[in-house]
C-alpha cells in the first residue's frame, strides 16, 4: 500500500476520532464549519488547480446547492408567468433535496462552462463574477420564492437511517461526522478523476493549452467536465451548509466566500489533493483561534501577514513545499579512493 494511501487513511481515522478525544461542542462546530468550506475549496481546486481556470464566482454554485436543497426540503409555492395557478412543490425528503441541490448546481456548472469557456483569462473571471452577482440578486429580489433578506429558516436537518429508526443529525458531533463523510467522499471523487485519463488531459491543458489542442485533446470538453464536477461538489457543500446552519439568506452568495476558497487552495497548494485540506484547516481555524484573544483589526493583520509570508517563502503552497522538503536527502560524501587512503597510511 502506498504511503500516501496510508497517510490518508490515518488522517481520516484521527479526524473521525475528534469528537471522542475533544468533545467540546464549540470546537466541533468550528471544525465542522471549516470542513464545509474545505469541501468547497476541494471543488474549486478541480477547476483552478487542475485546469488553470480562475473562477471568482464559484460561490454561486455553493449558494445554488444551498437554496435548492433548502427549498425542496421545505416545500414552496410560487407564481410563474404563463401559469394560471401558482406552482406548488410539496416538501421532499431531505436526502432527495440534498442530491437535487448537487444535480442542479452541476447543471448550472455545465451552463456556465458552455458560455464562459468561449473566453479566457480576465474575460472568464468577469463572466463568473457576473454570474454569482446575478444569482445573489435573484435570491434577494425573488421574495416569493427565497424570502429574500428575511431568509429561509427552519430548514430540516439531514437524517440517518438506523435499525432503531430515523435519526436527525442535529448534535455537534453528528454534524461533524456528516461533514467529514461528505468531505472524504468529495476528496475521493476528485482523486479518482485527476488520476484518470480525464485528469491527465486537464493537467495537459493547464500546462499548455495550445500544445494540448495540437495533439488532439478536446479542451472545451474537459473544461466542461471540470466545471460540472466542481459545481456539483460546491453544491454539496452548500447543501450541507443549509441543513447544518438551518437558515440561509442571500449572503451565501457573498464574494468573500469565494475569496476564502481561493485562499485555501492557493496557500495549501493548488493542483494537489491535500492542498485545499491543509489550507482550509489553517485559514478556516485560524480566525476562531484568534477570536477573543486579539482585537478584530489585529486578527486581520495577522491573517494577512501569515498569508503573505507563506506565499513569499512557499510560492507553490504549503503542501508542495513540504513535499519537496521531504524528498530531499542528504548527499553522501564520495568514498576516498583506495590508493589514496593507502598512500596516506604509508
Amino acid at each position: 500500500m502506498k504511503s500516501s494511501t496510508l497517510l490518508f487513511a490515518a488522517s481520516v481515522l484521527v479526524l473521525a476520532g475528534l469528537p471522542f478525544w475533544w468533545p467540546d461542542p464549540y470546537v466541533l462546530s468550528v471544525v465542522g464549519s471549516a470542513g464545509i468550506f474545505i469541501i468547497a475549496a476541494i471543488s474549486l481546486n478541480l477547476l483552478l488547480g487542475y485546469t488553470g481556470q480562475l473562477s471568482l464566482g464559484h460561490v454561486a454554485f455553493f449558494g445554488i446547492g444551498a437554496y435548492t436543497s433548502a427549498l425542496l426540503s421545505l416545500g414552496f409555492d410560487v407564481a410563474l408567468p404563463g401559469l394560471d395557478a401558482p406552482l406548488v412543490v410539496a416538501p421532499k425528503p431531505v436526502w432527495v433535496a440534498f442530491v437535487a441541490g448537487i444535480v442542479v448546481a452541476g447543471l448550472f456548472g455545465w451552463l456556465v462552462g458552455k458560455l464562459a469557456f468561449r473566453v479566457r483569462g480576465a474575460y472568464f473571471v468577469i463572466v463568473t463574477i457576473s454570474f454569482a452577482q446575478v444569482m445573489r440578486m435573484v435570491a434577494t429580489n425573488w421574495v416569493d420564492l427565497t424570502e429574500g433578506p428575511m431568509a429561509l429558516n427552519n430548514i430540516p436537518p439531514l437524517t440517518l437511517w438506523t435499525p432503531a429508526g430515523v435519526v436527525e443529525l442535529v448534535t455537534k458531533a453528528q454534524t461533524y461526522w456528516l461533514v467529514l463523510a461528505v468531505a472524504v467522499l468529495a476528496w475521493l471523487v476528485v482523486a479518482g478523476l485527476v488520476h484518470s485519463r480525464t485528469g491527465r488531459a486537464m493537467v495537459a491543458l493547464r500546462e499548455n493549452e495550445t500544445l494540448a489542442r495540437s495533439i488532439g485533446v478536446p479542451v472545451t470538453h474537459y473544461l466542461r467536465i471540470a466545471a460540472v464536477g466542481a459545481a456539483a461538489i460546491a453544491g454539496a457543500a452548500g447543501g450541507l451548509y443549509a441543513h447544518t446552519v438551518r437558515i440561509i439568506d442571500p449572503d451565501v452568495f457573498m464574494f468573500m466566500f469565494t475569496i476564502t476558497m481561493v485562499i485555501m487552495v492557493i496557500v495549501g497548494g493548488k493542483g494537489t489533493l491535500a492542498g485545499p485540506v491543509v489550507g482550509g484547516l489553517l485559514f478556516g481555524l485560524l480566525p476562531e483561534l484568534l477570536r477573543g484573544t486579539l482585537k478584530p483589526e489585529v486578527q486581520w493583520m495577522l491573517y494577512g501577514a501569515l498569508m503573505v509570508v507563506i506565499l513569499v517563502f512557499m510560492p507553490r503552497g504549503i503542501v508542495p513545499a513540504l513535499s519537496a522538503l521531504f524528498r530531499k536527502r542528504p548527499e553522501a560524501k564520495p568514498a576516498a579512493p583506495r590508493a589514496a587512503v593507502a598512500g596516506e597510511a604509508a
